[in-house]
């Protein structure tokens, strides 16, 4: 359950930091060039989304126009440790969106493999197999929340969970969904022992349209990036394969939107609402 504490009723900030060597500036610059167990949340909805989970951010940079507005005194009252005051040029140089907004956090968040993952036999599984475009990523957690998946399962060589275009894009879905990385075939199906999961290819051409498959096993839905698409390995692992149909001189979907249309035919084709 989240942690709730109190507002305070004024706000405390440090002085304002402008040296380049300050130690959480570098720690931030570290963490641009290489994600890990740690993350760099961007503007104040994946702030105060990270803060509804129970995620306390280890630091907060904010301009001292963001401290002052409204919105960003009702935010950061609800922080446990007071901001770090940073002018707009030092935080746009930090961020890694064209507008922060105002203000950035750097917080842990460490990711497991599929071992960690709490899963059973009616889980609904998402396995993203060489999705190296961030906000591919972000945007599939997005997807995958919104019509109930049990977990998003990154396979090795996808773009980490935590870059922080994934995390922008995943609007805080990445920050609530159960993530798995350098899951592998096999780790996933040892998880989903002793309940036998049905793995399904979500690819451009040759499957039947996704929805009905009359099979009450986990499902494992699998999708690759939008050009090389499934590896072999996977695709030989898959039972079924599903292909949305298409009007037209479409030739695909982007995989986020592909993933879209086949969950809310499954939720369809199982009789309830995502």
């Amino acid at each position: 359950m989240p942690r709730w504490y109190p507002p305070r009723k004024s706000l405390r900030v440090r002085a304002m930091v402008v040296g380049r060597s300050n130690e959480t500036l570098k720690a931030i610059r570290r963490l641009r060039r290489r994600q890990g167990d740690h993350a760099l949340l961007e503007g104040p909805h994946l702030i105060a989304e990270a803060l509804a989970t129970g995620l306390e951010p280890e630091s907060v940079l904010a301009t001292p126009g963001f401290a002052a507005s409204a919105s960003g005194r009702s935010l950061l009252r609800r922080l446990r440790r007071p901001p770090l005051l940073v002018d707009d040029a030092r935080l746009a140089e930090l961020a890694d969106s064209d507008a922060p907004r105002g203000v950035l956090a750097l917080a842990r968040l460490p990711r497991t493999g599929p071992s960690e993952l709490a899963l059973g036999g009616s889980s609904l599984v998402l396995f993203l197999d060489g999705v190296q475009e961030p906000g591919n990523v972000g945007a599939l957690a997005r997807v995958a929340e919104a019509f109930g998946a049990t977990a998003l399962a990154l396979a090795p060589g996808c773009a980490h969970p935590n870059h922080p275009r994934a995390l922008r894009a995943s609007a805080g879905s990445l920050l609530r969904l159960p993530i798995a990385v350098e899951a592998t075939i096999g780790a996933l199906d040892l998880r989903l022992l002793p309940h036998d999961p049905l793995w399904v290819a979500l690819a451009a051409h040759g499957g039947e349209p996704p929805g009905a498959h009359g099979d009450t096993r986990p499902l494992v839905l699998a999708l690759g990036a939008e050009g090389p698409g499934l590896s072999s390995a996977v695709e030989q692992r898959c039972a079924l394969r599903w292909t949305i149909p298409l009007a037209g001189g479409v030739e695909s979907l982007n995989v986020a939107v592909a993933a879209g249309v086949a969950l809310f035919a499954l939720a369809a084709a199982r009789g309830r609402r995502p």
